[in-house]
């Protein structure tokens, strides 16, 4: 029953924001056909903005089981909604055992996953240090990864950004697994953090890469120029 609940809050809540920010946002997206349809898979995005998990869950027609920093349950109003959506609060820097068994049981029921590897929000538009939970959970269940670039949402306050458009773009980039059947020691997850981070960083531009521009892979010349959502 539970799930249910969660599952109408979320549509609820994705209409919702969907109808503002059609009115708000003017919406890129490129590489949507690489996101799995269905099955286990993590969402690795950067993040620089509290719009961005919004926004994604608007444009990926998958619910997305977010983990969160448990300090945002604390917010007054807001804070429950969290609940409501069936994220996952974490408490950082601790190695959250709870958090992480939810989280391989979200993968385990072919939920999709979402996940900021640098843990919180970048201070600048450049992507910050990658943490290691993302790389524990994708090497203990296996699930494959999906990087995310989002662009656009960096300079976004509330309520001064209702005034102006925002255009933002939205790159979804190829699934793709870490090294099963290894055993798990920190030389391993800082290697897989590496190739997650750098992953995200080649769908980004350049001024976005931060401390890893000098590692991101080479991008296609041409990028396809995306959907159009209005």
């Amino acid at each position: 029953m539970r799930t249910v609940a969660v599952a109408l809050f979320y549509r609820f809540a994705k209409l919702v924001i969907g109808l503002i920010l059609f009115v708000w946002t003017r919406r890129k997206v490129v590489g949507l056909e690489n996101f799995p349809r269905k099955g286990p898979v993590i969402l690795a995005s950067n993040h620089v903005n509290l719009l961005d998990p919004p926004l994604l869950a608007v444009v990926l027609p998958r619910r997305i089981v977010y983990m969160g920093k448990i300090e945002l349950w604390k917010t007054p109003i807001i804070g429950p909604l969290y609940t409501l959506a069936g994220f996952i609060p974490v408490r950082r820097f601790e190695g959250d055992l709870v958090a992480l068994r939810k989280a391989e049981r979200t993968l385990r029921q072919n939920h999709v996953l979402g996940m900021f590897p640098e843990g919180t929000r970048s201070r600048k538009p450049g992507l910050g240090k990658g943490q290691p939970g993302t790389a524990i959970i994708a090497l203990r269940s296996g699930a494959p990864i999906v990087p995310v670039a989002v662009t656009g949402t960096a300079g976004v306050t509330v309520p001064r950004s209702f005034f102006r458009l925002t255009r933002v773009r939205v790159v979804f980039g190829k699934p793709f697994e870490l090294p099963k059947d290894r055993r798990l020691n920190t030389e391993l997850v800082e290697q897989c953090t590496e190739r997650i981070m750098k992953e995200i960083a080649a769908l980004l531009p350049e001024e976005y890469r931060g401390v890893y521009a000098e590692f991101a892979a080479s991008q296609p010349k041409e990028q396809p120029e995306g959907i159009g959502l209005t």
